[in-house]
């Protein structure tokens, strides 16, 4: 006998999915009780779930395996724009945690809404996460998004009033779950019952990461519309303020590569001659481009460039601007000043 009452098209969700654990066991709790779930994965600038290690990281492949459809949107400009004075504040970092959510939620009920679903599902728990899953929050993103009293989060539902789903009785509360708080020992152990190949949780946002945060802050402070090759480039390198411009100076191979493939049409890309260092990219903050002949700016870039080099002492330093090169001797500059330019 079915779990759900039946309709001609039968009880369909949306259900936002990360592929972490939480939402993974709230969309094959829907599943067993015979919910047709839409999938939804939402990627952010700082949240990729294609990198290996932010948010969502198995999405696809937990989609697959749970034999849901799944649909992608990436959030970009209007994400970054929330992210300069977001509504509800920033949580420890630069983390704006209700109103992403509340971004989310309305791409779900925009997709609830396309593909005639009756309710949006998360695998939310209550109180796991200090700013976006107290039940302040909560309330606050369904009111934000216009999904109040339409949004059914199976692993806590026994904490929280009946959502409409339940009232209508398209899903019996009896079969959902009142987990609640940080401790992720309960899901384990369900997803080992439900043969689930346990993922980890999700989380993984950069902005909550008080290093990254300081980056972010600084690219904020001083560029008034930050584009996603900016934010892109937040994610390698060591980070200098050097007054009205950045260096980005890479820690490995693939970094360098990475810094290379972001270099834009006004940017300097700086590197040692002759030993092994990083590539180091000089770029504006002010939207004057740097000018390789700057007499201050650019032989300071040089001697950060030198210091990280494998050269024991001065080195030549190779300047570019993309079509035109200069070399100029520099002097690897000392420790106690290279952290006054540290981000």
């Amino acid at each position: 006998m079915s779990d759900v009452k039946s309709s001609e098209k039968g009880v369909r969700c949306v259900a936002l999915l990360s592929g972490g654990l939480d939402s993974t066991l709230a969309v094959k709790l829907m599943k067993d009780m015979g919910v047709e779930v839409k999938a939804l994965a939402v990627k952010t600038p700082f949240c990729d779930f294609d990198c290996g290690k932010g948010c969502g990281f198995r999405v696809k492949e937990v989609a697959d395996a749970l034999g849901v459809e799944l649909r992608t949107v990436h959030l970009g400009e209007e994400y970054i724009e929330m992210l300069k004075n977001p509504k509800y504040g920033y949580g420890s970092g630069m983390n704006p945690c209700i109103d992403c959510r509340a971004m989310m939620y309305r791409l779900a009920r925009e997709y609830m809404e396309e593909c005639d679903a009756d309710f949006v599902v998360t695998g939310e728990v209550l109180d796991q996460r200090p700013m976006s899953q107290n039940m302040r929050a909560l309330r606050i993103i369904e009111r934000e998004s216009s999904l109040e009293g339409k949004v059914l989060r199976p692993l806590s539902a026994r904490h929280m009033k009946p959502t409409e789903a339940e009232m209508k009785g398209l899903i019996r509360r009896d079969m959902l779950l009142g987990i609640r708080g940080r401790s992720r020992r309960v899901q384990v152990e369900l997803a080992r019952k439900l043969g689930l190949d346990a993922p980890n949780a999700a989380g993984g946002c950069l902005l909550t990461d008080k290093q990254f945060a300081r980056r972010v802050r600084d690219l904020l402070e001083h560029v008034p519309k930050p584009t996603l090759n900016d934010i892109e480039l937040l994610k390698v390198g060591r980070h200098f303020r050097l007054g009205g411009a950045k260096l980005v100076v890479g820690r490995n191979k693939d970094e360098n590569e990475m810094i290379q493939a972001l270099m834009q049409d006004g940017d300097l890309m700086l590197e040692a001659k002759d030993v092994k260092g990083p590539k180091a990219l000089l770029r504006s903050s002010n939207g004057k481009k740097p000018d390789m002949d700057d007499a201050g700016m650019v032989p300071l870039a040089a001697s950060i460039v030198c210091r990280y080099s494998d050269a024991d002492g001065p080195c030549m330093v190779i300047i570019s601007d993309g079509i035109n090169l200069k070399e100029i001797k520099s002097e690897p500059i000392a420790d106690n000043m290279l952290e006054s330019y540290r981000i």
